[in-house]
C-alpha cells in the first residue's frame, strides 16, 4: 500500500501526457490499487474485518458499562438512559458523520492521484476535530441538565444523570479528535491501525471504568462518575497514540499543523459531506429522545427496561459502522477515479452484508430476549418492557443495518442528501405517531412497535434514495 501511495504522489507532481478529460492513471485496469480493481466482496470484507472487531469491542464496552451501572441500582440505570443518547451522538457525529466526510475527501483525493491535497485535507480534518469537539463539550456542559429534565428526569435520577454527564462530556473533545484522526487513516485505506488503537482503547475503558466505578482493589468507589472517568482516560490515550503515529509519518500521510494556512475550499470539501451528514445522527438521536421522553412518563421501570433495549439499538450502529466505514474509501477512490458503476456495486454489497449481520442479531434477541436483557437486571418490572422491546424491534434490525450502511457508503460518493432526508422522514414518523400514542394512552408495547416500523421505513427509503441519486465524479475543488 505504501508503494501505491508513493506512486500516487509521483503522479500528482509529474506533468501528465494524457489527453484532457481522460481517466487518471489510478482508474486504469493496470493500477495495483486493490480498492479500485480488486473483487468487491473479498476486498470489502478484508477492510471491514478490523473495523468489525474493534466495533465488537465497543459492544463489549456498552455491555460492561451497563452492567456496572446496573449493579449500582435502578435509579442509576434510568439516569444512564437519559444521558446515553447524547453520549452516542458524540461518537456518531464525530466518527460516522464528520469522520465519513474526512475519509471521503481523503480517499477521493487519493483516487484522483492527488496525495498533496490529501495531506492538506488531513491537516484541516484535525483542526475540525479539535474545534467541533470543544464546541460539543461546551454545549453539553451548559445545556445538558435542562435536556435531561426535559426528557422526564426527576429527583435522584436527574441528579445522578447530571453528575455522570458532567464528567463524561468534559472529554467529548477527545472523542472528536480520536475519531477524526482515525478517519484520516481510514481514508487512505488503512483500516487495521485505527481499529487496533480503538480496540485497545475500548479494552482499557472496560478495565478503568469498572475499577473506578465499582471501587475495585484499593481504588475508591466513584459510581457512575468513575465509569465516565475511565472513558476519558482511555480515549485520551488513543488520541495521543494516533497523533504520534500520523505526525511520525507512519500513516502514509504525514500530519503536522506547523505552517498550516486554513483554506475554506479545503474545509468545504470535508464539510459538504461531513456537516450535512451530521444531520442524520442528530435526527436519529432526536427520534430516540422522543421515545425516551414518552416512555419516561410511564414510570422508572419502563424507562429502565427501554434503556436496556435502547442500548442494544445504539450498539447496532457500531456494527453497521464496521462495514459501512470500510465502504467509504472504496466508494471514494472509485468516484475519484471515475469508476461510478463500481462505486455503486460497493455500496449495495456493503448494505446487504450489514443487513445480514443485524438480521442475525435481531433473530437471536427476538427468540431469546433474556440473552441481552438478563445481563443487566433481574427485576421483573424492568425485564418485562425490555423483553417487549426486543421481540418487537428485533425483526426490523436488518432494515436498520441496510439504511445505515448505505448512508455511510453515500459519504464516499460525496452525495448524502438523500440518506439524510430519510432520517428526517424517520423522525417525522416517530414524532407524529408518538404524539398520537401519547394522547391515546399508548402502552410501552405500542411505542416499541413504532420503533420497528420506523426502522423498516428508514431502511427502505434510504435504499430508494441511493437508487435514485445520480453519482458522478465530484468537481475539483
Amino acid at each position: 500500500m505504501s508503494v501505491q501511495i508513493q506512486s500516487l504522489h509521483m503522479q500528482a507532481n509529474t506533468p501528465s501526457s494524457q489527453p484532457p478529460g481522460s481517466p487518471p492513471a489510478s482508474a486504469r485496469p493496470s493500477s495495483p490499487n486493490p480498492l479500485l480493481v480488486g473483487p468487491i466482496l473479498p476486498t470489502l470484507l478484508r477492510l471491514a474485518l478490523p473495523n468489525v472487531l474493534s466495533m465488537a469491542m465497543t459492544v463489549v464496552v456498552g455491555i460492561a458499562e451497563t452492567y456496572y451501572i446496573g449493579l449500582l441500582g435502578t435509579e442509576p440505570l434510568a439516569a444512564m438512559a437519559l444521558v446515553f443518547p447524547f453520549a452516542m451522538l458524540t461518537g456518531m457525529m464525530s466518527a460516522g458523520a464528520m469522520g465519513g466526510g474526512v475519509s471521503s475527501a481523503v480517499s477521493r483525493a487519493l483516487g484522483a492521484g492527488d496525495s498533496a491535497r490529501a495531506t492538506v485535507l488531513a491537516q484541516h480534518a484535525a483542526l475540525i476535530g479539535l474545534l467541533a469537539g470543544l464546541a460539543y463539550t461546551a454545549l453539553m456542559l451548559a445545556a445538558g441538565p435542562a435536556l435531561y429534565q426535559l426528557l422526564g428526569g426527576r429527583g435522584g435520577v436527574l441528579a445522578q444523570a447530571v453528575d455522570y454527564a458532567a464528567v463524561l462530556f468534559s472529554g467529548a473533545v477527545l472523542v472528536w479528535l480520536m475519531n477524526c484522526l482515525a478517519s484520516i487513516l481510514r481514508g487512505t485505506g488503512n483500516m487495521r491501525t485505527p481499529s487496533t488503537v480503538l480496540l485497545a482503547s475500548a479494552a482499557l475503558q472496560v478495565v478503568l471504568g469498572g475499577a473506578l466505578g465499582l471501587g475495585l482493589g484499593p481504588l475508591p468507589r466513584l459510581g457512575m462518575t468513575g465509569v465516565a472517568l475511565g472513558h476519558i482516560l482511555a480515549t485520551g490515550a488513543a488520541v495521543a497514540w494516533l497523533w504520534w503515529y500520523l505526525a511520525a509519518g507512519r500513516g502514509r500521510l504525514r500530519l503536522s499543523l506547523r505552517g498550516l494556512q486554513p483554506r475554506w475550499p479545503i474545509f468545504a470539501d470535508i464539510l459538504k459531506v461531513g456537516a450535512l451528514a451530521c444531520l442524520s445522527p442528530l435526527q436519529s438521536v432526536l427520534a430516540v429522545l422522543v421515545f425516551t421522553g414518552l416512555v419516561a412518563r410511564l414510570g422508572v421501570q419502563p424507562l429502565a427496561g427501554y434503556g436496556i433495549g435502547q442500548r442494544l439499538e445504539f450498539l447496532l450502529i457500531p456494527i453497521s459502522f464496521g462495514v459501512g466505514v470500510a465502504s467509504v474509501p472504496m466508494v471514494g477512490m472509485a468516484i475519484g477515479a471515475g469508476l461510478v458503476a463500481r462505486a455503486r456495486r460497493v455500496a449495495w454489497t456493503a448494505g446487504l452484508v450489514s443487513a445480514v449481520n443485524l438480521g442475525v442479531i435481531g433473530a437471536v434477541v427476538c427468540v431469546a430476549p433474556d440473552l441481552w436483557a438478563g445481563l443487566f437486571t433481574a427485576d421483573p418490572a424492568v425485564l418485562g418492557p425490555a423483553r417487549e422491546y426486543l421481540r418487537l424491534a428485533g425483526p426490523a434490525f436488518p432494515f436498520f443495518g441496510l439504511g445505515l450502511t448505505l448512508y455511510f457508503a453515500s459519504q464516499g460518493s460525496g452525495k448524502v442528501l438523500g440518506p439524510v432526508l430519510t432520517s428526517t422522514l424517520r423522525l417525522v414518523l416517530v414524532a407524529g405517531a408518538g404524539a398520537w400514542l401519547a394522547t391515546h394512552s399508548g402502552a410501552p408495547a405500542d411505542y416499541f412497535a413504532l420503533v420497528a416500523i420506523a426502522m423498516v421505513v428508514y431502511g427502505l427509503s434510504t435504499a430508494l434514495a441511493v437508487r435514485l441519486t445520480r453519482w458522478g465524479k465530484p468537481a475539483a475543488g
